[in-house]
C-alpha cells in the first residue's frame, strides 16, 4: 500500500452524494471545501435537506434516485445492502461519470455491469454526525476499476486526507474486520462497563483516565505487550469472583470468553 497522489485534477469538479447518514455527512462537508457538492440524495428527505443546507444554499436535495442530477462523480454512502439497489436505480444518463462507494466490506464486484468508471472509497473511522473530527487524519483506502481511475480517486481522497492507500476488496475486508474489533466491539464493552457502574450510581467518567491511558499505551508498545488485568496474570480466583457477581448472563459469557481468549493468547 502506498500514499496517494496529491496532484490536483480538474476533470472532477462536481460531486453528488447518495446518502445522508454519519459517513456521508462528514465526507460531504469535507469534500465541499474542495469540490462543488451539487446534490444530496437520501430516502429520508429531511436528512437530505438537513445535509444539503449545511453544504451551501445552492446544493439540491431529493429522496428520489430518478431525480439524480448530472455530476462528474457520485459517492454512494449508504447501508451495505442498499448499494446494489442504488446502482440498479441510477439513471442511465449518469452512468458515464465516476462512481464510488464507501463500504469496507462490499467488494468492487458490486459494480459489475455498471458503466466503466468506478471504485471504492473507504474511510477508516467511526463517524457520528454531531461529533467533529480531523478528517485529514482519517486513512482512506481506494480501489479503482483501473489504475487510471484509482489515480483519479486518489486525487479526490488526497484533497481531504493526508493518508490515502490502495487496498483491494480482500484486504479491505480484513481491515474492516479489524476495525470492528478495535472500535465497535470496544465501544460495546464501554457500554457494558457503563451499565455495570450505573447500578451503583457511579459515573462512567471514572473510567476515562484508564481508557485514555490504555489508548496512549498502544501507541508506544504492541497491544499484546500492553495487556494487563486478571486474565493476563492468569488469576483465575479473581476471574471466578467477578463471574459470580455478574448477574447478566450475556455479560457474564462475554467476560468469560474474553478472559479465556486473553489467557490463550498469552500462551502463544
Amino acid at each position: 500500500m502506498g500514499e496517494g497522489s496529491h496532484r490536483k485534477m480538474e476533470n472532477v469538479r462536481r460531486i453528488a452524494i447518495v446518502g445522508a447518514g454519519n459517513v456521508a455527512t462528514h465526507l460531504a462537508q469535507a469534500l465541499a471545501r474542495h469540490y462543488e457538492i451539487v446534490q444530496i440524495v437520501s430516502r429520508h428527505i429531511d436528512n437530505a435537506r438537513r445535509l444539503a443546507t449545511t453544504i451551501n444554499p445552492h446544493c439540491h436535495y431529493t429522496d428520489k434516485l430518478s431525480e439524480l442530477e448530472a455530476a462528474d462523480a457520485y459517492l454512494i454512502s449508504v447501508n451495505d445492502d442498499a448499494i446494489a439497489k442504488v446502482l440498479q436505480e441510477a439513471p442511465s444518463a449518469c452512468r458515464e461519470a465516476l462512481w464510488m462507494h464507501t463500504s469496507g466490506s462490499v467488494g468492487i464486484s458490486v459494480f459489475d455491469g455498471f458503466g466503466s468508471r468506478y471504485g471504492v472509497f473507504y474511510p477508516l473511522q467511526t463517524f457520528s454526525k454531531d461529533v467533529a473530527l480531523d478528517i485529514k487524519e482519517v486513512p482512506i483506502f481506494t480501489e479503482g476499476a483501473t489504475a487510471e481511475i484509482e489515480a483519479e480517486m486518489n486525487v479526490i481522497a488526497s484533497a481531504i486526507s493526508d493518508h490515502v492507500y490502495h487496498a483491494d476488496s480482500e484486504i479491505r475486508r480484513t481491515i474492516h474486520i479489524s476495525a470492528v474489533y478495535a472500535c465497535n466491539f470496544v465501544n460495546h464493552l464501554f457500554s457494558i462497563a457503563d451499565r455495570t457502574l450505573s447500578r451503583h450510581d457511579i459515573p462512567f467518567d471514572v473510567l476515562l483516565p484508564l481508557i485514555k491511558e490504555t489508548v496512549r499505551k498502544v501507541t508506544k508498545v504492541s497491544p499484546a505487550e500492553a495487556q494487563t488485568g486478571p486474565a493476563a496474570r492468569g488469576d483465575k480466583g479473581i476471574i471466578d469472583k467477578h463471574l459470580a457477581v455478574i448477574d447478566n448472563a450475556t455479560d457474564r459469557a462475554i467476560y468469560k470468553l474474553l478472559s479465556e481468549s486473553i489467557m490463550q493468547n498469552n500462551k502463544q
